[in-house]
């Protein structure tokens, strides 16, 4: 494999990009017009705009991505995660069109695209699941008779979904077919499939996922687990590795249960298991995404394994080079999404220039970015500007290295969840580490941030009136040369 396509944009681009040069591959970025000026662009070897700002447009227009990548004697493509990482029809393409996709087959990523076919495939590999049903719910009066069977609360779910969209809480009988119908409502809206179905609503749950790896030689391998239960409207913000509650035993099983679900799909390449955690530390198979995470990086700190590279090279049939004794947990990491989002209306979008953007940099401190200052954030795609990462040899380490990080960020010109994580790494629940999905909804209100903001402030004012103070006896010293 001497020259891949990046399908994607921003930090991902970027960062796929870093390992690619390092095992002597070519890159070829694409872009829409609003991504001309990207970093990922002129990072590139060679770089061509699909077309305009919105993706649709642009990263979404698959057989545009591949007449490129075949008309640049392309190799492979890795889509990164979003857009068309999780495409079937997309993967089907490349491979058909003489190119590797750098990801898992079509097969695998249609079945565990889909909850009800995931949960379908692995049940008989002995999978702990959330009580349920697994097929899929339009009629409100049979809805009604399996709720009442699994006891409320009970949650519908969008097969077809992600993020939260077509996703309802329901505590009590009177309000299912109100909800069922919304449900089903914002699941055809968001993703053309009003498919739903119903499972009993963990109370008090932790998200925890478990990266795993494939080649094609049969090999699969767990690279232990991803603490991701700090989230805002069912998106992730804060992550970390490994998790602090899991004990060995729980971890090599929830590890084993994940090699499982992989092999359940034939899996190939690098993927997810995600599990529900609850308060009794029983676990529950809650979906798979079939491609590189958000957060993997966190999972690199810990393992010193490159999951791109480990990508690529699986793409071109290599065997892992190691096996799952090789692999061994060594200190502890987090994350922090940075998103252009006003922490203090509701995580609304932040659009604007930064017009001060400088990264802090230092021992145990990585920032994955696709931004540079002077630069817009656009509308038309998610709004995260980097990742913050730190590591530590302890989690109170890496926690203390992150508020530092945190504290040397400086972005001006938008609102930043930074201010947000900084709530989050001083917060007992997290510090202690007794806390769940329902953090935000428990603990964050804007009103703690804007406090915090006043006492900074007065805290500055007070400095300069120090040194001014100071300033000004020192002019009243008369010169000793006169």
């Amino acid at each position: 494999m001497k020259k891949i396509l990046i399908a994607n944009r921003g930090e991902i681009a970027l960062r796929v990009m870093r390992t690619a040069k390092k095992m002597g591959i070519k890159t070829v970025a694409v872009y829409s017009d609003v991504d001309r000026n990207s970093p990922h662009v002129s990072f590139a070897d060679e770089a061509v705009c699909i077309g305009e700002a919105p993706s649709n447009q642009s990263y979404l227009l698959g057989d545009k991505i591949i007449e490129v990548a075949k008309s640049l004697s392309v190799d492979g493509i890795h889509p990164g995660y979003g857009f068309l990482s999780e495409n079937a029809d997309f993967s089907e393409k490349v491979a058909a069109s003489g190119i590797t996709f750098i990801g898992p087959k079509a097969k695998a990523i249609k079945v565990m695209g889909s909850k009800l076919a995931a949960k379908d495939a692995v049940k008989a590999y002995d999978i702990p699941m959330v009580p349920g049903i697994d097929k899929a719910v339009t009629d409100v009066t049979y809805a009604e008779k399996v709720a009442k069977e699994i006891g409320y609360p009970i949650l519908i779910k969008a097969s077809a979904g992600g993020g939260g969209k077509g996703m309802r809480v329901v505590e009590k009988e009177e309000d299912i077919r109100e909800q069922m119908e919304r449900a089903i409502s914002e699941a055809v809206s968001a993703f053309g499939d009003g498919s739903v179905f119903i499972e009993k609503y963990v109370g008090s749950p932790r998200h925890i996922e478990i990266q795993v790896l494939a080649d094609s030689h049969g090999n699969v391998v767990h690279l232990f687990e991803r603490e991701c239960s700090v989230q805002r409207r069912h998106q992730k913000v804060v992550e970390e590795a490994p998790s602090s509650v899991l004990t060995e035993e729980i971890r090599a099983k929830m590890g084993e249960a994940a090699v499982r679900v992989a092999k359940s799909c034939d899996y190939l390449g690098a993927g997810t298991v995600e599990f529900l955690l609850d308060e009794n530390k029983n676990f529950y198979f809650l979906e798979m995404n079939t491609r590189l995470q958000v957060e993997h990086p966190v999972t690199e700190m810990i393992t010193g394994v490159d999951l791109v590279e480990q990508q690529i090279k699986i793409a071109r049939g290599e065997k892992l080079s190691f096996s799952q004794d090789d692999l061994q947990i060594k200190g502890h990491a987090l994350e922090l999404r940075v998103y252009a989002e006003d922490p203090l209306t509701g995580f609304t979008p932040s659009i604007g220039t930064l017009e001060v953007y400088k990264s802090p940099v230092g021992e145990n401190i990585r920032v994955d970015d696709g931004f540079e200052e002077g630069m817009e954030i656009p509308i038309y795609y998610d709004p995260m500007i980097s990742k913050l990462i730190t590591y530590g040899e302890s989690r109170e380490e890496a926690i203390d290295v992150m508020k530092q990080a945190i504290s040397q960020y400086q972005i001006k010109g938008i609102e930043t969840t930074l201010s947000f994580g900084k709530f989050v790494c001083e917060h007992e629940a997290f510090t202690s580490g007794d806390f769940d999905t329902h953090f935000v909804k428990k603990y964050y209100s804007p009103e703690i941030i804007e406090a915090t903001y006043k006492k900074e402030a007065k805290i500055a004012a007070k400095v300069a009136l120090q040194k001014y103070l100071q300033e000004q006896q020192i002019l009243k010293v008369p010169s000793s040369e006169f």
